[in-house]
Formats: C-alpha cells, sequence, structure tokens
C-alpha cells in the first residue's frame, strides 16, 4: 500500500470513529474556548503590567516591560499548554473508550482527562518548559540557530507524539512518558511520522480547498465569502484535530500490541513500520 493510500486509509477509519461518536468532537472546540479565554485573561494580565515611559527624543509615552510582565507572560503560556494538554488528553481518553468497547461521550470523556489531571499537568508543565527555552534562545539565536532550534522544537513534538495516550493509559509522570514515547519513536525508526504527517497535509489541504473557495464568493458576495472561509476553516481545524486524537491512540495502541477495532492492521502497519521490516 502506498503512503499516500495509507494515509488516507487512517483518515478513513479516523472518521468512522468519529461517526460514531460525533461527541468527540465538541472536545477541539471546548479547547479552542477555553484556550481562548485564557489568552484574553493572559494578554490583559500583561498589558497591565507593563511600564509606562516617556521617550526623551520623541516626548511620547511608550509602554515597556517589566519584570511582572515576563512572569505573566510565562505562567501564562505553561497555563494555555496545561488547557491544550488536558483537551487533548481527554480527546485520547474518549478514543480509548470506544476501542475498549465502551461509549464514550463528552463528560466521561473529560472525566477519563481528569482522573489523570496530576500527570498530564506534569507533563504540559515539562512540554511547555522546554518550549519556552527554545523559544527564548531562537530569539537571541542568528539565522542558522534559528534554523536549527525550529529543527529541534519539530523533533521535540513528534517524538514526544504519543507521550498523552501513555500518561492517559498508564498514569506514568513525564519523565517516564517521555522515555516510553521516545522508546517506541525508536522501535520503530519513527515511522508514526507517516500518519502525522499525513493527516496534516490532509487538513491544509482541506482549509486550502476552503480558501479557495472564500477568495472565489468574495467576488461575488464579499460577506459571504468571508463568512464561508472562516466557518469551513474552522471546521477544519475541529474536523482533523479530533481525528488526529483519535488516530494518535489507534497508534498507541497498535504500537504497545493492542488490539485496535475499526482499524486496519495492514494501513497500521504501514504507519508503524518495525525497526527491521526495513531490511526484510
Amino acid at each position: 500500500m502506498g503512503r499516500f493510500a495509507n494515509t488516507k486509509e487512517l483518515a478513513k477509519a479516523s472518521w468512522s470513529v468519529l461517526k460514531t461518536d460525533k461527541e468527540l468532537a465538541v472536545i477541539p472546540v471546548l479547547s479552542f474556548v477555553v484556550a481562548g479565554a485564557a489568552t484574553a485573561m493572559v494578554a490583559g494580565g500583561i498589558f497591565f503590567s507593563l511600564d509606562t515611559t516617556t521617550a526623551t527624543t520623541a516626548g511620547s509615552d511608550e509602554l515597556t516591560a517589566t519584570p511582572v510582565t515576563y512572569v505573566v507572560g510565562a505562567v501564562g503560556y505553561l497555563l494555555i499548554t496545561f488547557i491544550v494538554t488536558f483537551f487533548t488528553g481527554a480527546l485520547v481518553a474518549g478514543a480509548l473508550e470506544r476501542f475498549r468497547g465502551g461509549n464514550p461521550t463528552v463528560s466521561s470523556s473529560l472525566s477519563g482527562a481528569a482522573s489523570r489531571l496530576g500527570p498530564l499537568a506534569l507533563w504540559s508543565l515539562l512540554t511547555g518548559t522546554v518550549g519556552l527555552i527554545l523559544q527564548s534562545l531562537e530569539e537571541r539565536a542568528g539565522f542558522i540557530g534559528q534554523l536549527v532550534l525550529r529543527g529541534i522544537g519539530m523533533a521535540w513534538q513528534i517524538v514526544t507524539w504519543l507521550a498523552v495516550p501513555i500518561i492517559i493509559d498508564q498514569a506514568t509522570g513525564p519523565i517516564t512518558s517521555l522515555k516510553a514515547s521516545a522508546g517506541l519513536f525508536k522501535k520503530t525508526w519513527g515511522e508514526n511520522l507517516i500518519s502525522q504527517a499525513g493527516l496534516g497535509l490532509l487538513g491544509f489541504l482541506s482549509m486550502l480547498v476552503g480558501v479557495g473557495v472564500a477568495v472565489a464568493l468574495v467576488f461575488v458576495a464579499p460577506i459571504v465569502g468571508i463568512v464561508v472561509g472562516v466557518v469551513w476553516i474552522a471546521a477544519s481545524a475541529v474536523l482533523f484535530s479530533a481525528l488526529n486524537g483519535i488516530l494518535r491512540t489507534a497508534v498507541y495502541l497498535y504500537a504497545t500490541g493492542q488490539p485496535v477495532p475499526q482499524f486496519s492492521e495492514q494501513a497500521l502497519a504501514g504507519a508503524f513500520r518495525t525497526r527491521t521490516s526495513r531490511f526484510s
């Protein structure tokens, strides 16, 4: 099975799960709403922490950052990271419930994540701190350094892709989860990149189609075109976020030797080939 065909097969299987449990699509919406509210609060905190000074040359007032500004920004970043991590955990919990024969709801999915609140909080603290460090270094680095640091950031995201499913399923701490996720990545030579990048590409193409339709409509009915574009992009973001959570859970189960109903073993094997399969 070709890689693009394999990606389509995995996306179709994830879609079949989502059609069965449409409630799972509510979780990315809740994540967006809560994270948006938190972002607004943090932005307000940052604004009120700024210091007003008078520029000696222009004679006008300027807003400058204070030590409190950086503290509020860092704490806000970690808070938003936790919110996103929690709702990702809720989506994984719902998918796990479905794969194991249950009938997940929004409530049961959120309860599943809440039962792992401590490990999820510690994991978000770890991954958020890594993000802050890389961002801080990137701001001080030159062009080549920025490219290297962005590559490190992408590598971190890839290697830790299965950390949240591990936490939800096994209730492990951040270091154990990191090692387990990295171990699965190393064991499979990182072939889960196929499922990660493939689904991301489909999501990008979906949004691109929406932008194209919106642009075409703008020339006929500008307001309609803008509304269609915003709704299409938002719907695509929600849909592919839900599909990503389902697929991430399926890949985790397959990688750990657990059954994955509704998914073709051939498609999962194509997305998660073992190390020795390259030479067989």
